[in-house]
């Protein structure tokens, strides 16, 4: 029996792995794509919104 306590802990963490792979597929693309790329387009605005301009560079004389 002790092959049974030795094999379950990675047969646990396998399904769990697998279980979380399937949501990361299957919350791609869809309604929610829209909504996740507005996000990410409003919160690029606002990093360029705060980013201070760049000085232009000094001419040496």
């Amino acid at each position: 029996m002790d092959y049974v306590s030795a094999l379950l802990p990675p047969a646990v963490m396998a399904v769990f792995f697998i279980g979380v792979i399937r949501v990361i597929v299957k919350t791609q693309g869809g309604a929610n794509k829209a909504k996740e790329d507005a996000a990410v387009d409003a919160a690029l605005a606002r990093m360029e919104g705060a980013r201070p301009a760049a000085a232009p560079p000094k001419a040496d004389a």
